[in-house]
């Protein structure tokens, strides 16, 4: 009997780098292992913000790989600044207050001109291609994975067009992700922006998200089916770490200017003048993209000389940090709209054995995870003296040599668990 096949619309893929790439990356992975043929569709000449060509080894051989050519508007804007370009693809905004004007019509352009973003050209030739490819390999199942959400847009005319059952998949929400106020919409933008969801929540069969919170944004707006399913981890080809020497907090992943936990800072800062040891211990390691923003602040506090500022690194060397390091950090911004953000990397640290310390606004979905898996203690941003105090007892247990996390019920959230859950909503309909 041959597998089904299922047609799987994705902007992020190897060689892309980065949390965007994961979650279908694993599911293609262990697909087969449940009876189905993965068919992914890809563009051919993306421009993707963060590179990883070690990812592509990852690639499962049991994928079919479709590739079309798409016009992205970045690779014109890249002629005037490669380096501002770059970092509004990969989600990095400057501060409003410290926005320059290039900044500002880069902002009010990708805002305005590109609704829902500028992957918006692919959506015609992407249609006219996949629908003579389903009827000619008898697919009767798709799912579209967004951010970018355009690509939400082929799923609604290919179900518009053919009989065809469709998941809209959704890593992160549409209009209330945390930088979409940034981006300077008109009246007729944000309407438009709307309806394009409400157009898309209403169409598809069922809706997958990553988060209970999004999940009650998205039943206000549709009454389909909504599922849950996290993103998780993996088993990693990793060779053992040996923990670092210094007392190591490190940070992991794309650093944002409204992420800058000033609670963090000023704890440090007070234990540095409370404990005298506690200067010749500290290493604070921020790996990954890093806003000015947050850089200057870390200076303005004092924080440089402790500081290791690593840069993006491939995957495999990210895993290698997060066991080594004695502190995983996990920040998210302040603000009832990341409330139902999980970050992809919480279930990658939830299995390092390492004690994370997750910063974010109050009611978090992420933590009520790392809460009922034991792997950390979460903070709101009004919750300083916790924190510090919390800091102060990792710190002692580090000098004991006793600094662990003791992780329950982490296989909840592995990768192929996960694909399981997947496959049979799939099945469902």
């Amino acid at each position: 009997m041959k597998p089904k096949k299922i047609l799987i619309i994705t902007y992020y893929w190897p060689p892309a780098g980065g949390p965007g790439v994961q979650r279908w990356l694993k599911f293609v992975k262990y697909l087969p292992d449940f009876g189905i043929q993965p068919v992914v569709y890809i563009p051919e000449n993306p421009t993707y913000p963060i590179i990883d060509e070690n990812l592509v080894k990852e690639v499962s051989d049991k994928a079919i790989i479709l590739k079309q050519k798409i016009f992205e508007p970045y690779q014109l804007a890249s002629f005037l600044s490669k380096n501002k370009t770059k970092k509004i693809s990969s989600g990095i905004i400057p501060n409003q207050k410290k926005q320059s004007f290039l900044d500002k019509t880069f902002l009010w352009i990708r805002g305005n001109l590109f609704i829902p973003d500028a992957r918006v050209f692919w959506v015609k030739p992407s249609v006219a291609y996949l629908e003579k490819y389903i009827v000619e390999n008898n697919i009767d199942t798709i799912v579209t994975s967004g951010p970018p959400h355009s690509l939400h847009l082929i799923g609604l005319e290919l179900k518009q067009k053919l009989d065809l059952k469709w998941f809209a998949d959704f890593r992160d929400p549409w209009t209330t992700i945390g930088y979409h106020k940034s981006l300077r919409l008109s009246r007729f933008a944000a309407k438009k922006h709307k309806a394009l969801e409400y157009q898309v929540l209403n169409s598809a069969d069922t809706i997958i998200v990553t988060s209970k919170t999004t999940k009650t944004e998205f039943q206000a707006i549709t009454s389909k089916p909504i599922a849950v399913i996290t993103n998780g981890y993996d088993t990693e080809q990793v060779e053992k770490q040996t923990l670092d020497t210094k007392f190591s907090l490190a940070h992991i992943g794309s650093f944002l200017s409204e992420r800058n936990p000033l609670i963090l800072w000023e704890s440090l800062v007070e234990l540095l003048h409370e404990i005298p040891d506690f200067k010749s211990h500290l290493e604070i390691k921020l790996i990954g993209a890093v806003s000015q923003e947050v850089l200057e602040t870390i200076t303005q506090f004092g924080l440089n000389s402790y500081l290791s500022n690593l840069g993006y690194v491939s995957h495999s060397e990210a895993i290698a940090h997060q066991r080594k390091s004695q502190v995983l950090l996990l920040i998210e911004i302040n603000s009832e709209d990341t409330k139902s953000i999980i970050p992809g990397k919480l279930f990658e640290y939830m299995v390092s054995n390492r004690p994370i310390i997750a910063i974010g606004p109050k009611d978090s979905d992420f933590a009520e995870i790392i809460t009922n898996t034991n792997t950390g203690v979460f903070f709101d941003y009004s919750e300083k003296m916790k924190l510090k105090s919390v800091i102060l007892d990792f710190y002692n247990q580090f000098l004991e040599g006793k600094l662990q996390s003791n992780g329950v019920g982490l296989q909840n959230y592995s990768r192929r668990n996960l694909t399981k859950e997947l496959v049979e909503l799939l099945n469902k309909i």
